[in-house]
């Protein structure tokens, strides 16, 4: 393979990795548990901060009890750096993390994180790349009370518009096909 050929293959793989962190976040802002399944390879790893550390399925679980509670979440993905080498890569992706969570008191909690993914990927058997080890860290972390108002204007995810109107398969919900 010549030297613009294996650019070009990078290039598709980085591209192929951008997409799967776009969908890591489109699943948990859509509490999609079957998409973040098909995210991770069999033998993944997740470590949240200090939330949780192990085995993914144990952090998918963990996600299932606690996603019920979450009024919004919204994961805005900015810088994300990708090295590939072969059928294995690591990045890191910066990520503002808002959530609308419970205050304990019949409110709301706006929870706004600066997070730092650390990433290994892999390229499995039918071609796809999945997350093999996330590690995440937390920048920055601030919580107020949302007022009524502001709430009134999240979206529920049975009446997000991209659920709703958009028809093509990546946004389907589920794992991929």
């Amino acid at each position: 393979m010549d030297g613009q050929s294996k650019a070009l293959k990078v290039l598709i793989d980085k591209e192929a990795i951008r997409e799967l962190v776009l969908l890591y976040s489109r699943g948990v802002d859509r509490k999609d548990l079957d998409l973040l399944r098909d995210l991770y390879t069999e033998d993944a790893t997740d470590t949240h901060g200090d939330t949780y550390d192990g085995p993914a399925e144990g952090y998918l679980q963990f996600l299932s009890a606690s996603l019920p509670y979450m009024r919004y979440s919204g994961h805005h993905v900015a810088n994300h750096m990708i090295s590939v080498e072969g059928d294995e890569a690591e990045g890191e992706v910066y990520t503002l993390a808002f959530h609308a969570i419970p205050d304990g008191q019949g409110g709301l909690l706006e929870d706004l994180k600066l997070v730092r993914y650390i990433d290994k990927y892999r390229r499995c058997e039918d071609g796809r790349w999945r997350f093999a080890k996330r590690t995440v860290t937390y920048d920055y972390q601030t919580r107020k009370p949302i007022d009524d108002a502001s709430v009134a204007l999240l979206p529920t995810v049975d009446q997000d518009p991209s659920v709703l109107e958009l028809a093509h398969a990546l946004f389907n919900r589920g794992a991929r096909s």
